[in-house]
């Protein structure tokens, strides 16, 4: 498994994600969520296939405490590196030092989760979180609870507000062969020139990419043309779907990580052969570019679905 730099870590270019772990997630999920012994198997799996770096967070049900007991049973817990994420707050009616208690709270929770002295990668869960609260977490990391942070994002603009501010080490934010937002605005040239990873996450739209054309719900039916151009290019190569998505990403400059999730051990497996073939060729690449327009954010916002994953309640000192 390819690994890239990020400051004085090596991280595998594949991030396992973990939400799946402590919640059945996933616009295209059929198994719901793994058991703990599915878990230990994919975790297995994925150290087995040089796979050092997960992400998780606070909100994702129980997927810290999954990983913190499954990790040392396992015995690999030195040889992952655990990126998590905050609980959200609000943004209004939190105070500067209600913001402190509250952050500190969390991460202090995420280490007893996750079994840790302290968190390799810590970011906030919203970007108006961090473009409020950024102090809070910084004085997470001169306490030494916290060694890089930052924040996932949905949007560009404040992705760029973040990445211009200087603060953020780490942005992940959503990227794929259908939504290129990040890509067209910038975004990886700006995160190059501020020393900043990124971690590129929903690289499979959360399933919306690879589920059966049939199942896709009416809202989104305008990604059925763009995915039927993929798939004949795909077809063009031999290869599928998922495997050119993944290539795809893989041939995109200034990406430290992408974030996949699985829900067995065998879609792992598959994403790691896929991961093994390396970038696109350019002329492929290019012309995946052009099959794809501008979608619009009704599709490529997964908040804006009406099924989602669970909401989750913001913390708020001022409301309760």
């Amino acid at each position: 498994m390819e690994t890239r730099s990020f400051r004085d870590l090596r991280l595998s270019v594949l991030m396992l994600g973990t939400v799946q772990f402590g919640l059945p997630y996933g616009i295209a999920n059929r198994t719901g969520q793994p058991s703990y012994e599915e878990v230990r198997g994919i975790l297995a799996a994925a150290s087995e296939g040089g796979v050092n770096c997960l992400d998780t967070a606070a909100v994702y049900g129980t997927s810290e405490q999954v990983l913190g007991r499954a990790l040392g049973e396992l015995g690999i817990a030195d040889r992952m590196t655990v990126a998590t994420k905050v609980t959200q707050m609000a943004n209004e009616g939190v105070s500067s030092a209600d913001a402190d208690e509250i952050v500190e709270e969390s991460v202090t929770r995420s280490l007893r989760n996750l079994r840790l002295d302290c968190l390799p990668i810590c970011l906030f869960h919203l970007e108006s979180n961090f473009l409020l609260y950024a102090d809070s977490l910084r004085r997470m990391k001169a306490k030494g609870l916290v060694r890089h942070i930052g924040s996932s994002v949905n949007f560009p603009e404040p992705a760029g507000r973040i990445l211009g501010s200087g603060a953020a080490e780490a942005v992940q934010m959503p990227s794929s062969v259908l939504d290129q937002r990040f890509f067209r605005l910038g975004i990886r040239d700006l995160a190059a020139a501020s020393g900043v990873a990124l971690f590129a996450r929903s690289i499979y739209l959360q399933g919306l990419l690879l589920m059966r054309e049939e199942e896709i719900l009416p809202e989104l039916a305008g990604v059925i043309p763009v995915r039927r151009a993929l798939e004949s290019l795909a077809r063009e190569e031999g290869i599928g779907l998922a495997e050119l998505a993944v290539r795809y990403m893989l041939s995109a400059d200034g990406i430290t990580s992408l974030v996949v999730g699985v829900d067995t051990a065998q879609q792992l497996r598959e994403n790691l052969k896929a991961f093994s073939r390396g970038p696109l060729a350019p002329g492929l690449r290019a012309r995946v570019d052009q099959a794809v327009p501008d979608l619009p954010e009704s599709i490529l916002f997964p908040g804006n679905w009406s099924r989602k994953i669970p909401p989750v309640k913001p913390v708020s000192r001022a409301g309760g």
